[in-house]
């Protein structure tokens, strides 16, 4: 047997745990609107954001004390800071705001180019130039999102709407910072040292926002909660990163275009949610855009 047929199995047995992986994270994160909304039968938006940090802070400090992780250099510190605005902060806080008056099933289609906007952004961040066909996919999937959003919201885009797309966008800079971070990096290390960097403004936030605002505690809004925190925020983007420093980003990306489709599903069963004829052929049509780009980008 030579080196490359017993490297083989080793390399095939690497492909399926870091896909299975990626497709954890994947519905970890399809989860995260429904579980919001029942967050938000028990806390504010305000304190829901902020407690949820906290409470993924601890965790992901306790994996990282337990593994005695070195602390990052500190030319990583910046860049860490992008992924803890984004990431942790900007598009929790964001969407958060916007479940207060749009439908888990609807954020998700405009949330559903995320995958998308995370490629422009890396792509004007690393100076690649992708192809014709990419630009083509990328303008047509962001028209078919503005057209759902104006068609929903009556013929303008109401503050929810633009809550979501400023989501987009602190997302997708948090993506494409920690991505290039990976590189250096565990991408879990990533999320870790980000949750840790924001955890005095979160825990400043929790104690002004609790102060402030009224809590109900209630079953749902407690589960809604302790998932956003530790699912979410935590185990998703943990097993999310391994699988892609496994798989490698591009095929780990395709993987997330099923997520939409997932949290219409979730929409429906968790939250009874009636979704429009034009949600699901929304998020067909920006699956269809992206799987364009991803493969242009290939």
């Amino acid at each position: 047997m030579t080196a490359q047929d017993s490297a083989t199995p080793t390399t095939s047995i690497a492909v399926s745990s870091g896909t299975l992986l990626a497709a954890l994270g994947v519905v970890a994160f399809s989860l995260t609107f429904p579980s919001t909304v029942w967050g938000l039968e028990s806390f504010g938006p305000w304190s829901l954001v902020a407690v949820r940090s906290v409470l993924a802070a601890l965790v992901a400090g306790g994996f990282l004390l337990a593994l005695r992780v070195p602390v990052p250099e500190r030319r990583h510190w910046a860049g860490l800071a992008v992924v803890g605005g984004g990431v942790v902060l900007g598009f929790p806080l964001l969407t958060t705001l916007a479940l207060q008056t749009s439908t888990s099933s609807h954020a998700a289609v405009v949330v559903g180019l995320l995958p998308l906007t995370t490629a422009v952004l890396a792509a004007v961040r690393t100076g690649r130039r992708p192809s014709r066909t990419f630009w083509a996919a990328a303008l047509t999937g962001a028209v078919v999102v503005i057209a759902f959003t104006v068609q929903q919201s009556g013929g303008t885009l109401h503050s929810g709407d633009l809550y979501l797309f400023g989501a987009l966008l602190v997302c997708a800079a948090g993506y494409t910072e920690g991505g290039r971070l990976a590189a250096v990096m565990p991408g879990w290390h990533v999320i870790g040292w980000a949750l840790i960097l924001c955890l005095p403004l979160s825990a400043a936030g929790s104690f002004v926002a609790l102060s402030f605002e009224p809590v109900h505690l209630t079953a749902r809004g407690v589960t809604g909660l302790l998932w956003v925190a530790a699912g979410s925020t935590f185990f998703g983007l943990y097993v999310w990163y391994r699988g892609m420093a496994e798989i490698g980003i591009a095929r780990a990306s395709q993987l997330q275009l099923a997520q939409p489709l997932l949290t219409l599903v979730w929409s429906v069963a968790l939250l009874g949610e009636r979704l429009s004829p034009a949600a699901p052929v929304a998020a067909v049509g920006v699956l269809v855009c992206i799987a364009v780009t991803q493969r242009a980008r290939a």
